[in-house]
């Protein structure tokens, strides 16, 4: 399978020579969906950060669509597509503008931008907020935008660091259908998250951080014998087993 994004002997952190994470490797291929998960403190956000180019390494290498960042800067960023735990907006804005921005900074076109964007909006039922400034919508709205500008440029590479944080039922709903959309087209999903039950029904693989370092790694049948379980147990059976039981909590 051809990998989307390939981390490769990872190491990294906030002080130099303490790294946070400690040589990572695992890989997301085209069209698949990938779970990040751990316990608070993992080492999820670190990770994430590194990805972006938010944080350089002090050791190993990652590869965006066959490139790294140093290679290739406009060619890594323009593949990735992010979208934080925590919306960030511009309060001047409105929803359509935040769109109309994003659409010319990636480059599309009037055709494809209003086609796009027209079935987003009704997707996350906020056609009749459009003309609305963030400064006025709810959390779960703002973040509905934030997922909106992602998902409009429709990049190779989709980060989405807690997807369901603040989203509704039909939020979720709509937010779990474009996803499985978008990855029949070919696009790559690296997902941190804790509702684990949620993304075992869609994650084709599985990350497992535990204190910076790779519990496990795999499919969820690959994870399981990893882990020691016998078919038929959860995902959230194989991360208590792997991590539950650390006597720290893994970081928390």
């Amino acid at each position: 399978m051809q990998s989307v994004l390939t981390v490769n002997g990872l190491y990294g952190g906030y002080l130099y020579r303490k790294p946070v994470i400690r040589n990572l490797t695992f890989s997301v291929g085209k069209g698949e969906m990938v779970g990040l998960v751990g316990l608070n403190g993992a080492g999820k956000s670190t990770t994430i950060k590194h990805i972006l180019g938010l944080m350089e390494p002090e050791e190993g290498e990652i590869r965006v669509n066959g490139v790294t960042l140093r290679e290739e800067g406009t060619t890594y960023h323009s593949s990735i597509a992010f979208v934080p735990e925590s919306p960030e907006l511009y309060e001047e804005l409105t929803i359509r503008e935040h769109l109309e921005l994003t659409a010319r900074v990636y480059g599309l076109s009037r055709e494809e931008y209003e086609e796009r964007a027209e079935q987003l909006m009704r997707l996350f039922r906020m056609t009749e907020r459009a003309g609305s400034f963030s400064r006025h919508l709810s959390k779960g709205m703002r973040q509905k935008v934030m997922l909106m500008n992602a998902f409009l440029i429709q990049a190779p590479l989709y980060i989405i660091d807690e997807p369901f944080l603040g989203l509704d039922p039909l939020g979720i709903r709509s937010l779990l259908e474009l996803m499985a959309s978008f990855k029949q087209k070919g696009c790559s999903f690296l997902i941190s998250s804790h509702i684990l039950s949620t993304i075992e029904k869609y994650c084709d693989r599985y990350v497992v951080l535990e204190r910076g370092e790779m519990a496990a790694r795999g499919t969820l049948e690959e994870i399981r014998t990893q882990a020691g379980l016998p078919v038929g147990a959860t995902l959230d059976d194989v991360f208590f087993h792997l991590v539950g039981g650390s006597g720290e909590g893994g970081g928390l």
